[in-house]
Order: C-alpha cells, then sequence, then structure tokens
C-alpha cells in the first residue's frame, strides 16, 4: 500500500467546496480506490472523508482557504494528483 501527501493547496474558486464544486470534489475523490482525507488547515476542521459529501460540506472550505489532502491506497498518488489538478483549476468554477 501507498501513503501519499499531506499535501496544501488554497481553494480559489469563489464558491469554495459547497454545493456543485463540493459534490465534483467527492465525485473525483471517489474514482479512486484510496482512502483520500481532507482538512480544512484555515479552520482547523478535519481531517474527514474526502468520498463523503457531508464530510466536504462539513469542513467550511471557503475561498481562499488552505486545505490539506493525503491518501492511502495503490493509486493514492493518483488520486491527489487529480484533486491537486481540479482545485488549481477552480473545480469547475471560473476563478
Amino acid at each position: 500500500m501507498t501513503s501519499a501527501g499531506p499535501i496544501r493547496l488554497t481553494v480559489t474558486n469563489p464558491s469554495g467546496l459547497h454545493a456543485r464544486p463540493a459534490a465534483l470534489f467527492v465525485r473525483t475523490a471517489g474514482s479512486f480506490g484510496a482512502q483520500i482525507t481532507l482538512a480544512n488547515t484555515t479552520r482547523g476542521t478535519g481531517p474527514g472523508d474526502a468520498k463523503s459529501i457531508l464530510t466536504v460540506l462539513g469542513l467550511g472550505v471557503s475561498s481562499g482557504h488552505e486545505i490539506e489532502l493525503a491518501a492511502d491506497g495503490d493509486d493514492a498518488l493518483a488520486a491527489l494528483d487529480a484533486l491537486r489538478e481540479l482545485v488549481e483549476s477552480g473545480i469547475g468554477e471560473p476563478a
């Protein structure tokens, strides 16, 4: 089993990880077999399961917040790469 992270990213899309962006984030995380955790380091919430929409919404990630991701599993590195790309691209929203 491979461990990856933690990596820290700044969420720059206007609505943070709320509603539609959170659903896209969870869907992306869920497409990997690795266990993925997400923490909101700005608010000090988490870590929690990045594949759970209720957990992700509960972390209260707003635009400008820093998040930390870590993963364990055979595809841990690929999972973190995909989530980094998603966050850096604005999670489906124009920045």
